[in-house]
């Protein structure tokens, strides 16, 4: 993280990214571990533009909502500012098109979900998944 990352990121918020499971999303390889992981239980990526205000209350309500265990979902966070060529891999691995803020679920190596800006919703998500 760069001085001005910090300047601009409240506490609050950094609180609250630390205490999520995060897995950092910063390399294209990761994305066959995500596949791989999906075969054995859900994967969510979050891909966040850290200098966008709709982006950073996105994420608050996500994070605010998130009340999955550990064992339940494995979450990947993709910086889109620092990997934008990342988020344009993962739109073409898995056919979905680039959005930001976005969360894409993925299980059994397949997107199931897919949602951006004020509709992503721990709600959907779980609907998705228990349906």
């Amino acid at each position: 993280m760069g001085l001005f990352d910090n300047l601009f990121k409240s506490t609050a918020e950094a609180e609250n990214i630390s205490k999520m499971n995060w897995v950092a999303l910063t390399e294209e390889i990761q994305l066959n571990d995500i596949i791989s992981i999906s075969a054995s239980k859900p994967v969510l990526i979050f891909k966040h533009s850290t200098g966008c205000g709709i982006s950073r209350m996105a994420l608050k309500n996500f994070e605010r909502d998130f009340d999955f265990s550990e064992n339940e979902i494995a979450l990947y966070f993709l910086d889109l500012l620092s990997y934008r060529t990342l988020s344009n891999a993962i739109a073409e691995k898995f056919g979905v098109p680039h959005q930001s803020p976005q969360v894409l679920l993925i299980k059994n190596e397949d997107v199931i979900y897919d949602d951006s800006h004020y509709s992503i919703s721990i709600k959907a998500i779980k609907k998705v998944l228990w349906s």
